[in-house]
C-alpha cells in the first residue's frame, strides 16, 4: 500500500464488538428451546394447543438473529493515511474486499448527529461521502474523527 517515500500516518483495523461464541450461542438456544418446550407441555395439557407452533417459532428466530449476528461480527475495515492517499478497505462478512482511495488534501471528516442520537463518521471529497465505523460505539467514532483529522493534517504538512 504504501513506499518507502511514502509514510504512513495512520492506520487502525475497524471491527465490530465480537458476537457469542458458537458453544453459548448453542447453549442459549438450547436453554431457550428447553424452557419453551417446558410451557409448550403445559399449554397442551391446559388444551391451548395453537399457542405451541408459536413457541418453536420463537426459538427458530432466536436462532436465526443470533447466526445474522455472528455473520456481521466477521465484517471489518481499515483505514489507511498517507501522504499521497487516503485507502479504506471494506471487508464485508461474505463478500469480496472493496476499497476506497482518496487524496487526503481534500478529504474532509464530518461527524454528524443523527436524530436517534448514534453518531457517524463521514469523509467527503469531491462530492463523495463514505460512512466508516457505522458498528462503533459512539465514544470510539469520536475518537476515530479526531485521531483521522490528526493523521490528515500531518500528512499535509508532510510533518
Amino acid at each position: 500500500m504504501s513506499t518507502v517515500s511514502d509514510p504512513v500516518y495512520f492506520k487502525a483495523v475497524l471491527r465490530p464488538n465480537p458476537p457469542l461464541p458458537a458453544s453459548l450461542r448453542n447453549l442459549l438456544i438450547t436453554v431457550v428451546a428447553a424452557f419453551n418446550l417446558a410451557f409448550a407441555i403445559m399449554f397442551l395439557l391446559r388444551g391451548a394447543w395453537p399457542v405451541t407452533p408459536f413457541m418453536g417459532a420463537d426459538v427458530l428466530f432466536l436462532a436465526w438473529a443470533l447466526s445474522i449476528s455472528s455473520k456481521a461480527g466477521n465484517r471489518r475495515e481499515e483505514v489507511q493515511v498517507t501522504r499521497s492517499k487516503l485507502r479504506v478497505d471494506y471487508y464485508p462478512p461474505q463478500a469480496n474486499l472493496t476499497w476506497v482511495e482518496l487524496n487526503p488534501y481534500w478529504v474532509r471528516i464530518y461527524v454528524d448527529e443523527p436524530l436517534n442520537g448514534r453518531t457517524a463518521v463521514t469523509l467527503a471529497s469531491h462530492g463523495r461521502r463514505l460512512r466508516i465505523g457505522a458498528f462503533l460505539p459512539p465514544d470510539d467514532r469520536l475518537s476515530l474523527a479526531q485521531a483521522l483529522r490528526s493523521a490528515l493534517d500531518n500528512a499535509r504538512q508532510g510533518a
